[in-house]
């Protein structure tokens, strides 16, 4: 039975990515910062701590055949200095050289790393973004994991490991953080929303269908030293992101339309931001080359998807 690491195991998409590895007949090594105490038994945890620290990875990657990279510094908001970047190499970058340096001495066969579709950009004023496409990322966070991965692709040309690059737009799910959560919560409040007239389109990817991407990469032949954009395949506009969420949620979308100008003040409320770019923007994905070149579906639909990630929620139940 081939066993695959997963880093950042505890996480929103890591505990997902278990699970699914689990039912595909893996042995898994569950890296974490700290051991939880609810553990299954079938399960192998390895305690790594700060991840910054040089021997962190030690020992973590023996025996293994496939290494699933998700351990990140993430995308936090607005940084207070200056230095935010190296914030983020620090465990974005170095963090992952050095794991890939010790699972290439472990004789590890392949290493994913999930990146972003930031490292392709912020936004599609065109076509949706592909492969092909020169790398413009605009944030610290998607800096830092360009930099990964040609920190990784150099190691990979030196070696024998197949290395795999794993791009999604926003991930959502059951308790995804940022900024799904916070779109689900505007939208179970109740407060009418200045949305209706903004005409874009945006992709997402369901954490179910992320993990079942990552699952297929982990043992394709034709996976090897390849970079996939993954999402759901239906594009959506903001309003109708809206009205979906609220279908899901049982609530009425309460939609009304402003001046642009006007928008963008209107979109920081308080504690609540949610940045500008990612409500009136365009951010397209093709995931075309994923599907065809593995032969990859995904599992879930985007209206399945976004009832599973929003069932029993409490926003749902709000008087």
């Amino acid at each position: 039975m081939p066993k695959v690491l997963v880093t950042g195991a505890a996480g929103f998409v890591g505990r997902a990515a278990v699970d699914a590895f689990r039912t595909a007949g893996w042995q898994v090594r569950a890296a974490v910062r700290s051991r939880p105490t609810d553990v299954a038994p079938d399960i192998e945890w390895a305690a790594v701590g700060d991840i910054r620290n040089p021997g962190a990875w030690s020992g973590t990657v023996s025996g293994v055949d496939c290494v699933l990279h998700l351990a990140a510094r993430v995308h936090v908001g607005r940084e207070p200095d200056s230095n935010s970047l190296d914030r983020y190499r620090a465990i974005n970058v170095e963090a992952t050289r050095r794991l890939a340096h010790e699972a290439l001495a472990a004789g590890v066969r392949r290493f994913i790393f999930l990146s972003s579709i930031g490292v392709n950009g912020q936004r599609t004023p065109g076509p949706a973004f592909t492969e092909n496409d020169a790398p413009r990322p605009e944030l610290p966070y998607a800096f830092s994991k360009l930099e990964a991965e040609s920190a990784l692709r150099s190691i990979a040309a030196s070696s024998g490991v197949e290395l795999v690059i794993v791009r999604p737009p926003l991930v959502y799910g059951p308790d995804a953080p940022g900024n799904f959560r916070r779109l689900a919560s505007w939208v179970s409040s109740g407060l009418p929303l200045p949305l209706a007239g903004v005409c874009n389109r945006r992709s997402f990817i369901s954490v179910q269908n992320l993990v079942s991407a990552l699952v297929r990469c982990a043992d394709h032949p034709r996976a090897a030293n390849e970079t996939f954009l993954v999402a759901d395949g239906e594009d959506v506009s903001t309003p109708a992101l809206v009205m979906k969420i609220a279908a899901a949620l049982g609530r009425e979308a309460r939609l009304w339309s402003v001046p642009q100008p006007l928008l963008a003040l209107l979109a920081r409320l308080g504690h609540r931001v949610i940045p500008l770019k990612q409500l009136i923007d365009s951010l397209a994905v093709d995931s075309s080359r994923i599907r065809q070149r593995l032969d990859w579906k995904p599992p879930l639909g985007f209206d399945e998807g976004l009832r599973i990630a929003l069932a029993g929620s409490p926003l749902a139940r709000r008087r």
